[in-house]
């Protein structure tokens, strides 16, 4: 969720959509985005639209309050099923992110979740994803979640190194990430993640390999790894611009996603989006794939963004005044806009260009095409894929491509 939300045009107080939005509905997949927007600190790096206690306390009052949020952001599923009327379809996936969603009590995760089952209900083969925190979640919590219903769980490992940790202002201790994989399999989840970020100043090619290895002797079916960015405005930027700590660098970056490829292969883990590994089709983060392929989904929360039918809108951040809206039974949207099909193409190939399955050539207009082929030439795609009429990024092409997707989009 970042913090800085788009222009748009009125979201109406009902939420109502157009009603072109649910043309052909029936054949895409619809999936809930549920934000908790708390944590119990701040990370320096972090530019996510989330609190701490000390940052609402004054702002919001009790509409801010963690106490009650589940009930909130049960009022706002509920508003999803008025918007969406009689739309028949079961929930594909759903995701709970933040902020930290396990600062809340399992019983409350288990009832947002509850929500959702019973307005919309859940397919029989829901994946049902929560992020967790290291240091919040015990054995008993983790029972709790799983047999409330969730059978995916995402932890925020980022590091392996202490003096790393420290840079990103990460509070869990480490070893403890690889031991909540134990726990979560202990509990019954059915699939794990641990997200990693690399390119941290201060952080070194045998500190992340360090990592690396940590993570995967874990046993999660899932890893994702992320370049660290620095977003203007965070405590990791004035520490950068203050010269504490040095700049990240672009060709850092790219050497240690390479130690992460060959790594991950080699202990079993392949790539199906640029980002994020796993040791078979169905340890993929479904939810995140419904993201990319430009399915139907409900963003729930403060600062959630959402996206049904070529309409994409998103609530206000602050949760005092979400809670406030839907207190009074208006929508907690704060703008929309209708994409024209020229902009959705383009969103398809800037994501599904991402994917290990690529993105159809049909996409491309002939400046594109003509693009492609000129990458095609310079190894930044697979020549056997394109043959076969799609564009799927080489291990070099993944290291290029923004670049790549810049020039196939003209």
């Amino acid at each position: 969720m970042p913090s800085v939300l788009p222009d748009g045009e009125t979201v109406p107080e009902d939420g109502s959509l157009p009603a072109s939005a649910l043309d052909g509905a029936g054949d895409r997949p619809l999936a809930f985005y549920l934000h908790v927007p708390y944590c119990a600190t701040r990370c320096g790096y972090c530019d996510f639209n989330t609190y701490t206690a000390t940052e609402l306390r004054g702002s919001g009052g009790v509409l801010a309050s963690r106490d009650n949020y589940a009930a909130t952001l049960a009022d706002e599923v509920r508003l999803a099923r008025k918007v969406l009327g009689d739309d028949p379809r079961q929930v594909r996936t759903v995701f709970v992110g933040g902020g930290t969603p396990t600062l809340l009590p399992a019983a409350d995760l288990v009832a947002m979740l509850g929500a959702v089952r019973e307005e919309f209900g859940l397919a029989d083969d829901a994946e049902i994803t929560t992020e967790a925190n290291p240091e919040s979640v015990n054995p008993e919590y983790l029972a709790e979640l799983r047999a409330g219903g969730f059978n995916r769980i995402s932890f925020g490992m980022q590091s392996a190194r202490p003096h790393v940790l420290k840079v990103l202002d990460r509070t869990h201790t480490p070893g403890r990430p690889e031991a909540c994989v134990a726990e979560a399999r202990a509990a019954g989840f059915d699939h794990v993640n641990l997200d990693l970020i690399y390119g941290t100043p201060g952080e070194s090619d045998d500190d992340w390999r360090a990592s690396l290895t940590a993570a995967v002797g874990a046993g999660p079916d899932h890893i994702s790894a992320y370049a660290l960015i620095v977003e203007e405005g965070t405590q990791l930027a004035r520490r950068i611009r203050r010269g504490e700590v040095p700049m990240t660098d672009d060709d850092v970056h790219a050497d240690r996603y390479l130690i992460a490829d060959s790594m991950l292969a080699d202990a079993g883990y392949s790539w199906y989006e640029v980002s994020n590994w796993a040791t078979s089709d169905a340890g993929r983060c479904l939810h995140n794939e419904l993201y990319w392929r430009g399915a139907d989904w409900w963003g729930a929360g403060p600062g959630a963004h959402s996206h049904v039918g070529g309409v994409r809108w998103w609530n206000v951040k602050h949760p005092g005044a979400y809670a406030a809206a839907l207190a009074e039974g208006r929508s907690p949207g704060a703008g929309r806009e209708l994409l024209p099909a020229e902009d959705r193409r383009v969103e398809r190939i800037l994501l599904e260009l991402r994917l290990r399955e690529g993105v159809p050539l049909s996409l491309l207009r002939p400046a594109g095409l003509a693009a492609s082929r000129t990458a095609l030439t310079d190894g930044l795609l697979d020549e056997a894929s394109y043959g076969a009429g799609q564009a799927v990024l080489t291990l070099r092409g993944r290291l290029l491509a923004d670049a790549v997707v810049r020039d196939l989009v003209d």
